[in-house]
């Protein structure tokens, strides 16, 4: 229920949300910014693939990231809008403890991000985006396994919102053995639950 009420905020009252965003990073930093932290470490010493470097975003990266994102074909970015992808945006959810993002690097070159978005009550919300020629390499499966792991080591439920519509996905969380369907949303969209024992129905298109 909090959930569903947090994501009506965020689209439907922006000023409102401006104030729930702050005060949630506050609390975050007080409750659960060290722990988690201690477990951003672990899962990343754990999780990797040959050839790549996965490690948390720095304030140095930001610019690949937004050269990550201006070259993606318009209709990649439909359904993948967590924020706003300018400079300052960047900077500021960068500076925000609650919002936390990592990168892909093949080489010095940035072909992957990743983000977990939490709040205060144990709940973090998940996403990915990984340059086109670089999809089919395995990348999509280590991001999932150090978000999941984060998120449950650090003892949060890990979710994401699916848009029905967006058929890649869909068709990606059918396999994914720790998806589970909380509630079907508005606009065709479903909230998703990743589990650690899984159980339950896969999305379905």
């Amino acid at each position: 229920m909090i959930a569903r009420i947090l994501l009506y905020i965020k689209h439907h009252m922006p000023w409102l949300w401006v104030l729930v965003d702050r005060l949630n990073t506050l609390l975050y930093r007080l409750l659960h910014r060290r722990r988690m932290a201690e477990q951003v470490k672990r899962a990343f010493t754990e999780f990797g693939l040959d050839g790549f470097d996965f490690r948390p975003l720095e304030s140095r990266d930001l610019r690949q990231l937004e050269e990550l994102i201006e070259r993606q074909a318009p209709e990649r970015l439909e359904y993948f809008q967590p924020h706003a992808f300018d400079q300052q945006t960047l900077e500021s959810m960068h500076d925000n403890t609650a919002f936390l993002m990592f990168g892909v690097f093949f080489g010095s070159q940035l072909v992957g991000y990743f983000f977990l978005r939490c709040f205060w009550n144990r709940k973090c919300f998940v996403g990915r985006l990984i340059d086109e020629p670089f999809e089919r390499k395995g990348i999509g499966r280590v991001m999932n396994q150090i978000m999941y792991h984060i998120a449950w080591w650090s003892g949060f439920r890990c979710m994401t919102t699916i848009s029905r519509h967006n058929t890649a996905i869909m068709r990606s969380h059918q396999g994914n053995p720790h998806a589970h369907i909380l509630h079907e949303l508005a606009n065709d969209c479903l909230l998703v639950e990743f589990l650690d024992k899984p159980k339950g129905r896969k999305p379905q298109g």
